[in-house]
């Protein structure tokens, strides 16, 4: 048996090692550190609310912006982030990118050096905003400001806009558990980055994400059904809200070890196959997470979420008899035509973090008769890492300012149109479309360190602005792969 297994092994290495260099066919080494600092500071191009000034704003393309945010309600909605490149501020995937920004940062923050404090900005700016959504008023959470049906017929500076704000909310009569379980994860997960640093805060940011955890546990329903086209099908819960359930639980339990937390847990069972990881469906991401105390603690009652994590990881690895995962003839890893480098990046965190896992423990384990070990996942994860920065067929990165050649004409509105320095004039609702939107022209600011929604299937990209399912950034690309780069930036070995 172990003979086999060790073969098994070799041959699943060799496959590996064939797999990256036969596909890709060119060779690179990325800088994984100017990578790491420049997909930080993407989220100051997203910033919404009264930016900072100096040091604090690199972006200087960027502007004041939605400073009336939530006078529709008669409260502040103020800051808080611009999902990808509309001006729209949705909740569900913003607490997303939060609770993977923070887990990024926990779990590699001592590789990040001086990135570290930068991180932190980031999350911060999220979860000021996600406070005031769930404190501003009792029994009430926000979960978004802005008309996405109107805000998308609009190519217009988010220093312009002259669009409705709507203000969007869940309450025990419009329940919102899968908003309510995500929001409850990313202050929860936060609490603990900001624990030694800022313990005031963390102690706030931890007593809210249980007040909110408890609505989402005691009102259940989806956000989905409640606020129908203000969220539908932009962000959608398609997947139903156990999996934010399960998700907002083991995060809470991670944050205060209460027992309460794990019973719930135990309520829910681990039983929900799944082999794609989103700011939808938080299924896998929840295992791996449990998987933690499994591998590390060696508890036995977390047993079930490590077998859920390790059959996730089966359906995503190439050559394991029981695969559901493509790969594009260059190495990539291929879910969905739709933003597909947000699977990419959400999935690597998981193998990195698994991988780091497994190897404190000296852990493998079987896909059938494949031995699945540390070093595989990693090797696995640094593929998919390296060719979004640029070792694949076109040589491109997808990352905007990093490396000699990326993605010029990014489907997004402010960095597409010149800055209010550059152009001082307002553009109203239509004012963007031309000559700006249908030009052929490079954007006129370079929004750096924004991951693009990536190639297609064949690993071509048209560097389109109009295609945004493959050149619209979003910040739950960039909130996924943070973590990842930090952990190839402190060190690889293989």
């Amino acid at each position: 048996m172990a003979m086999r297994s060790r073969g098994a092994l070799l041959s699943l290495l060799i496959f590996l090692s064939v797999f990256v260099l036969n596909t890709v066919q060119v060779q690179g080494n990325p800088n994984y550190r100017d990578a790491l600092a420049k997909s930080i500071l993407f989220f100051q191009g997203q910033r919404s609310g009264r930016l900072p000034s100096g040091a604090a704003q690199q972006m200087t393309w960027r502007s004041n912006s939605g400073l009336s945010d939530g006078l529709q309600a008669h409260v502040d909605l103020t800051g808080g982030y611009y999902d990808a490149g509309d001006n729209v501020k949705f909740n569900f995937p913003m607490a997303f990118t939060t609770t993977m920004l923070s887990w990024g940062t926990l779990e590699y923050g001592k590789r990040m050096g001086p990135q570290l404090s930068d991180a932190r900005a980031a999350i911060r700016w999220a979860t000021d905003y996600l406070l005031k959504c769930a404190r501003v008023t009792p029994g009430r959470l926000y979960v978004g400001v802005g008309d996405p049906n109107v805000d998308h017929k609009c190519w217009e500076r988010p220093e312009d806009m002259d669009t409705v704000r709507s203000v969007y909310s869940v309450s025990q009569s419009n329940p919102g558990s899968d908003v309510a379980g995500e929001t409850a994860a990313a202050l929860a997960a936060a609490s603990m980055v900001f624990r030694k640093v800022d313990p005031k805060y963390s102690k706030l940011l931890l007593s809210t994400a249980k007040e909110v955890m408890q609505f989402a546990m005691r009102y259940q329903g989806s956000y989905s059904d409640s606020l129908g086209s203000a969220v539908c099908p932009f962000y959608c819960s398609y997947s139903g809200y156990k999996d934010e359930l399960l998700w907002g639980a083991a995060w809470l339990l991670r944050a205060t070890n209460d027992v309460y937390y794990f019973n719930f847990l135990k309520s829910l069972g681990a039983s929900d196959s799944t082999d794609i990881f989103s700011w939808d469906n938080k299924f896998a991401g929840a295992y791996v997470l449990l998987s933690r105390r499994a591998l590390l603690s060696n508890d036995n009652n977390f047993e079930p979420f490590r077998q859920e994590a390790e059959q996730f990881m089966c359906r995503i690895f190439p050559n394991s008899p029981s695969s559901s995962t493509q790969y594009t003839q260059g190495g990539l890893m291929y879910k969905l035509p739709g933003s597909n480098l947000q699977y990419v990046t959400s999935i690597t965190f998981l193998l990195t973090t698994y991988s780091k896992y497994m190897a404190a423990r000296k852990q493998t384990f079987n896909c059938g008769s494949l031995v699945i070990t540390p070093r595989a996942l990693k090797i696995l994860a640094k593929q998919q890492v390296d060719y979004i920065l640029g070792v694949n067929p076109l040589k491109m990165s997808y990352m905007v300012g990093y490396g000699p050649y990326f993605p010029k004409r990014i489907h997004h509105r402010g960095s597409s149109l010149p800055s209010k320095a550059s152009h001082p004039q307002n553009m109203g609702c239509d004012g963007g479309f031309q000559p700006f939107f249908y030009s052929a022209n490079p954007n006129p600011n370079i929004l750096v360190g924004a991951i693009v929604g990536g190639p297609n299937q064949n690993d071509g990209f048209p560097d389109d602005r109009s295609d945004y399912s493959h050149s619209e950034p979003a910040t739950y690309i960039n909130g996924a792969i943070v973590g990842p780069l930090a952990y190839f930036a402190g060190s690889y070995r293989s």
